[in-house]
């Protein structure tokens, strides 16, 4: 028996934009391939990215009715409609439409089905003769850390373990001098019990849709991954796929605001911070971020949401005091939606401020602004580890070891590090990233992973 060439995937990623956006991505790549994928989404948020979909004869959105959740409120369906306090609402809302799934899987009948937070997926999916792919849109060295099994039977020894004790990688991790910071550690052992949901833990959701499924898929490559996604292959012991990064192709220009105030400064001189759409600082350290901007002396455009714990009509209300008088037309705070693969691309740009979200490090590797990390949670800690210290790509802004704050002072240190000359680790974050970038860039790079992934895709159907 032949595997068809043309394979039916029916797609259902957590209910955020940031796993939306890399599955749509990922169906566009398969697409190109002439794979047919049924994309299921919450049925109001088809509208905020049905543009992307590049292959709509081949590519058909699936709407989920989101059900009611006491607590929940009304229309809500993705993690941007509510407050990170209600998400384990939405993740309840989700669970519940199972039986929706269900019929749809039924009546559709995909060879395949990916998802990654509906743990219930794969028991479903192998009731009804299905495949299922767990995609994982977060960096491997984070399931590497902090979920293999190899750390599972660490967790599972029966007594309460310590910072200490998970601030050393798991047994057989790559990278021995891999450490993360006590307050890092003081996280993880929250999120080892914390329940999201349901009454399930958050992170038995991820370990059972790792373990329970057919074959795991990553947004990734060996050219950044490599020694991270052996481990993975060897500890989970099941079929690894590799879509590549799938950077981003802007479709769109860029606004005539944007590329008129960046077109007033030098290349590579303009710093742009963003922290994710979803991100909310504390006020101090808000504050803390923009003074450490102004006190760079550098041209700089931030995109950040207004700050947690205060009451604020606009962004503007939560300025530290003065600044706009002080840095003039050469500091820009701006709130809401900004076309961050555009502003990256502009030459004016020497320097990108991220929360290491696994895509805006992409983006960011593409291009030839330096990076500076500010992780904040979750699997922004072991991203920023692996490309400031592993891969030496970018730069970390310092923090309290105890309570994870970063000052002014910190701030501007990491960004005077990148982008000054003559300084001795700028030059060498500025080497490995070029290094790294000429790599990432090389012709056919991008297909020749897609190609692989659909060559095992076919493979893994008739096994």
């Amino acid at each position: 028996m032949e595997a068809p060439s043309s394979l039916h995937i029916a797609m259902y990623p957590r209910s955020a934009f940031g796993h939306i956006i890399p599955f749509l991505q990922l169906s566009n790549k398969l697409a190109e391939k002439g794979h047919i994928i049924s994309f299921f989404i919450p049925t109001k948020s088809q509208t905020k990215v049905e543009h992307l979909n590049q292959f709509p004869d081949l590519i058909t959105f699936v709407p989920i009715t989101v059900p009611h959740v006491d607590g929940l409120p009304s229309g809500a369906e993705t993690t941007n409609d509510v407050p990170s306090p209600l998400h384990p609402l939405l993740t309840i809302a989700m669970d519940r439409t199972e039986p929706q799934v269900e019929l749809l899987l039924r009546y559709l009948k995909p060879d395949f089905v990916f998802f990654d937070f509906a743990h219930w997926i794969p028991k479903l999916a192998r009731r009804l003769g299905i495949k299922s792919l767990s995609y994982v849109t977060s960096g491997p060295v984070f399931v590497s850390y902090v979920l293999s099994p190899a750390r599972e039977r660490q967790l599972d020894v029966g007594r309460q373990l310590s910072e200490a004790d998970v601030m050393q990688p798991p047994p057989g991790f790559p990278d021995s001098s891999f450490k993360i910071h006590f307050h890092e550690a003081r996280a993880f052992l929250r999120f080892k019990n914390m329940k999201f949901g349901s009454n399930i833990p958050f992170r038995h959701r991820l370990v059972a849709s790792l373990s329970e499924c057919d074959a795991l898929g990553f947004k990734s490559c060996r050219e950044i991954d490599g020694p991270f996604l052996d481990y993975l292959e060897t500890q989970f012991r099941k079929p690894l796929l590799l879509s590549g990064p799938l950077f981003p192709n802007p479709s769109t220009t860029l606004d005539e605001k944007w590329v008129n105030w960046l077109g007033g400064f030098k290349p590579g001189s303009v710093v742009y911070c963003a922290l994710g759409s979803e991100a909310t600082l504390r006020e101090d350290q808000f504050r803390e971020l923009l003074l450490g901007l102004e006190l760079s002396g550098l041209p700089f455009l931030a995109a950040l949401r207004p700050p947690s714990g205060v009451e604020h009509s606009s962004i503007e209300k939560a300025l530290p005091d003065g600044i706009r008088e002080r840095v003039g037309g050469r500091g820009v705070v701006h709130e809401g939606w900004i076309q961050q693969p555009q502003i990256l691309e502009h030459p004016s740009v020497g320097c990108f401020v991220t929360h290491c979200g696994w895509g805006s490090l992409m983006e960011g590797l593409v291009n030839q602004c330096e990076l500076v990390m500010i992780p904040r949670v979750g699997d922004q800690y072991y991203n920023a580890r692996l490309l400031g210290q592993s891969l030496k790509v970018g730069i970390e802004v310092e923090k309290d070891e105890d309570d994870g704050l970063f000052t002014k002072e910190s701030v501007c240190k990491a960004i005077r590090t990148v982008m000054e000359e003559d300084n001795e680790s700028g030059r060498e974050v500025r080497a490995n990233h070029a290094k790294l970038r000429k790599l990432l860039l090389r012709k056919d790079m991008e297909s020749s992973y897609i190609d692989d992934f659909s060559q095992k895709l076919q493979s893994l159907l008739l096994s």
